[in-house]
């Protein structure tokens, strides 16, 4: 990218979009690790002389829809490099969602009188990562429609016969080409 082309609003575009993506991606992802980790150890007493039972807890057993809420907006990052339009929008908004619904869980486990010794710093990063996701959404909810999509190379040619084409049939010819060739137009290379 040269000097010159930094100041486009293709440019622009593109590294909106790449800010949103990484803080969708980054903040779902730092939430659904977070969510994994112990977040509470209730110590239970035995009889003397055995120690106490230890049983940690973590953010997913005492939250457990957390971490699917989490994987949804991971997901949902890598979604918004797949869609354009008006859809890409409404995924921003779903994604604002998710990030506020992950930070409140983040929040909760904070706050929440949970039994035994507990951890703040995984609710914390849930918290953040819940925030980082929220605020990738609201930036691709407002700002998406500017963004580049992805080209039509990506999407499947409409299947025509020409004479240019040969007809379906098996394929005859040992060249791995060919069986690829075959395959595009929807036939099995195997078939004899």
């Amino acid at each position: 990218m040269s000097a010159a082309d930094t100041g486009t609003p293709r440019a622009a575009g593109r590294r909106e979009l790449t800010y949103a993506v990484l803080l969708c991606v980054a903040g779902a992802g730092l939430a659904a690790w977070a969510a994994t980790r112990t977040w509470a150890v209730e110590l239970t007493p035995r009889p003397a002389p055995l120690p106490p039972v230890r049983a940690g807890r973590t953010g997913a057993d005492l939250l457990p829809w957390l971490p699917a809420l989490a994987l949804v907006a991971l997901a949902g990052g890598g979604a918004v490099l797949a869609t354009r339009g008006r859809l890409r929008r409404l995924l921003g908004g779903l994604l604002t969602g998710l990030g506020v619904a992950v930070a409140a869980g983040g929040g909760y486990g904070l706050v929440a009188g949970f039994a035994g010794d507990v951890s703040r710093q995984w609710p914390l990063l849930c918290l953040v990562g819940g925030v980082l996701t929220a605020a990738g959404g609201l930036l691709t909810a407002l700002r998406a429609r500017r963004w580049p999509a992805m080209g039509a190379r990506y999407e499947r040619r409409a299947r025509t016969v020409s004479a240019a084409r040969p007809e379906p049939g098996p394929v005859t010819g040992r060249r791995t080409t060919e069986a690829w060739d075959a395959l595009d137009r929807g036939e099995d290379p195997t078939r004899d």
